[in-house]
């Protein structure tokens, strides 16, 4: 029969789908139909879940910032702590089979070291009138790099005294994966409580460029994409990066002009040893006063205006949001080749949809550097980001 024998042909066309003729045109029998309506609801699920616990974690991201300085800087340490967590038990899992000592015990041990080092440097730098008032703190202060280095030599020490015959290469390799870990974790965290005490702005705008360009990034590419971006994420479209760029960067822009005008986001946050609190008054700097620029000639012929104001804060923006959208993501892109090398899907499994908290700030901590970076060399050396205190910091500082 020649409508069996197409039907047959059919089927081998569609690798086992069994499909009939009916009015002169192909139907998908139930069996495929079902499938792709629970390949949609899948997808559906798992994009809801995700957006119900973005908007979770922005919520909770603007409840912590109202809670002010001290409580962003204990969500940093929390944060470091926990994607060091999950990054060490990667390599403890191989390191464990091996039944070798101290790895993980040593592992948590320079992590204290090192956060010693780095928070007793910040408690120097930013509270030096607290501790010109304490003795005891003077002597830390005073003391301090001697005793971060005595610390971190008794671990040292203990490492040597680790290593057992056999496995001489897994150990080093190991003492290499903790350092690493420590390069990029802990370092970085500690870079971003640096932005912090530049001014809240330089720590709210950075982040919330990579949470907008991560968002918005998904949802261009769940919509409209079609062509892999690179093969570290097959789920990275083109379509999501260049709309991710564009979204962010428009983003970044208003949300640096609104923050602009609030002296509570970009005073640099200050100790006032008289009321043991921490300050954010001062007098704005030149990058958060409003100034007047006049336009290219192509923009004024387009536009009809010849001037337009401004905060310089604003135009810095787009060039933090151009990183956070072009360059930022390869920090995700280096996490997803990490776990592929350890083929693994996610860090942790701590977040529903999204996964381990590593997994949520593999580019903050590029961007934090950037950030602080750029803070350096275009902002406090040109002395824009100088601004005048208030009398009462002055007398506390």
């Amino acid at each position: 029969d020649p409508a069996e024998k197409d039907g047959l042909e059919g089927e081998k066309r569609g690798k086992g789908c069994k499909c009939s003729q009916r009015d002169g045109g192909w139907s998908v029998s139930t069996a495929q139909t079902g499938n792709i309506l629970i390949s949609n609801l899948h997808r559906w699920k798992n994009y809801w879940i995700r957006g119900v616990l973005s908007l979770a974690m922005i919520s909770g991201f603007f409840l912590i910032i109202y809670m002010g300085p001290i409580a962003l800087i204990l969500v940093v340490m929390s944060v470091q702590i926990k994607c060091f967590q999950e990054i060490i038990t990667i390599g403890y899992r191989v390191y464990h089979s091996y039944d070798l000592p101290w790895f993980r015990t040593l592992s948590w041990y320079f992590l204290i070291c090192v956060n010693y080092f780095f928070y007793g440097e910040t408690v120097a730098d930013y509270f030096g009138a607290l501790v010109q008032r304490e003795e005891p703190l003077q002597f830390l202060a005073r003391y301090h790099r001697f005793i971060s280095f005595a610390l971190y030599l008794a671990g040292f020490c203990m490492f040597v005294l680790s290593l057992v015959k056999k496995h001489y290469r897994l150990q080093f390799y190991m003492f290499a994966w903790t350092h690493v870990t420590l390069l990029i974790v802990v370092t970085q965290s500690h870079l971003v409580i640096q932005n912090l005490f530049e001014g809240m702005i330089w720590f709210i705008v950075p982040i919330s460029i990579v949470i907008c360009n991560d968002i918005m990034a998904y949802l261009f590419g769940f919509f409209f994409g079609r062509t892999p971006l690179i093969k570290l994420s097959p789920k990275k479209t083109w379509e999501g990066f260049i709309g991710g760029f564009f979204a962010t960067v428009v983003f970044g822009f208003i949300l640096a002009y609104l923050l602009s005008q609030f002296q509570c986001f970009v005073c640099p946050v200050g100790f006032n040893s008289e009321s043991n609190s921490f300050t954010v008054e001062c007098e704005p700097s030149d990058i958060f006063v409003m100034q007047e620029y006049t336009l290219p000639t192509v923009l004024q012929n387009t536009l009809t205006w010849k001037t337009v104001n401004l905060y310089p804060f604003a135009i810095h923006s787009i060039f933090l949001s151009s990183f956070g959208s072009l360059i930022g993501p390869f920090g995700g892109f280096f996490a997803s080749g990490f776990k592929r090398a350890f083929k693994i899907k996610d860090f942790a499994n701590t977040i529903p949809g999204h996964g381990g908290i590593m997994d949520r700030f593999d580019c903050q901590y590029l961007m934090a550097t950037f950030t602080h970076v750029y803070i350096a060399s275009f902002v406090s050396w040109s002395g824009l980001n100088n601004p005048k205190r208030s009398r009462c910091q002055r007398k506390a500082i």
